[in-house]
């Protein structure tokens, strides 16, 4: 067998394994740890806009993520690693989920996760440079997620909910950040309300 044809089977072998759920893990260990500001808007089924605000994104491998939306209704999500906190300061109230407790509510948790039993439970499409996430399981009542890129740099993200609205997050000023900042740490102010719905908790 020639050079040749060793080299074109290669090809071949390395682009039938090649899928979009692979590509996108591709281009998510490009930047595994990152911060950047987003501008967000919400539209309805009738793309008529509902909703605008501005927030802080960050994400970093393994598990940890970050979205403080600032205005117009402030709210965070933080994941630590092993827990989700949604903390809402208007009602002083905040929610603990366990990481897959989060994946089963939103996909968009996998872009910090690698967990293969995981990304199965989704089905993942390319198209322009957009991958599409999306449940499986057609009663999940799990939102659809989409995530843009520009080369290998996130440049927006998508999010179709249950009742037709859409939200999307426009990413600029990004900067490379430590896996283990401050920002993944949730610290509950004193005297919130604390709903915790992790397995086993008492």
């Amino acid at each position: 067998m020639t050079k040749f044809s060793v080299l074109a089977l290669a090809l071949v072998a390395a682009s039938a394994a090649a899928t979009p759920a692979t590509e996108l893990q591709a281009k998510l260990d490009v930047n595994p740890a990152f911060s950047a500001t987003f501008q967000q808007t919400v539209t309805d089924a009738n793309n008529k806009v509902i909703q605008s605000g501005t927030g802080t994104l960050a994400l970093a491998q393994p598990n940890r993520f970050y979205w403080h939306l600032a205005e117009p209704d402030e709210s965070l999500i933080v994941a630590d690693g092993q827990d989700v906190w949604i903390y809402n300061p208007f009602a002083e109230e905040a929610t603990v989920l366990t990481l897959d407790q989060a994946i089963a509510t939103s996909p968009m948790t996998l872009l910090v996760h690698r967990d293969a039993a995981s990304w199965q439970q989704f089905d993942i499409t390319e198209k322009s440079g957009c991958f599409t996430i999306a449940p499986k399981a057609t009663d999940s009542g799990v939102q659809q997620v989409s995530v843009c890129f520009n080369g290998q740099q996130l440049t927006e993200i998508s999010l179709n909910d249950n009742q037709s609205n859409i939200s999307r997050f426009r990413l600029t000023e990004q900067h490379a950040i430590a896996a283990d900042d401050g920002l993944f740490n949730f610290v509950a102010p004193e005297g919130i309300s604390i709903d915790d719905q992790r397995h086993g908790a008492q």
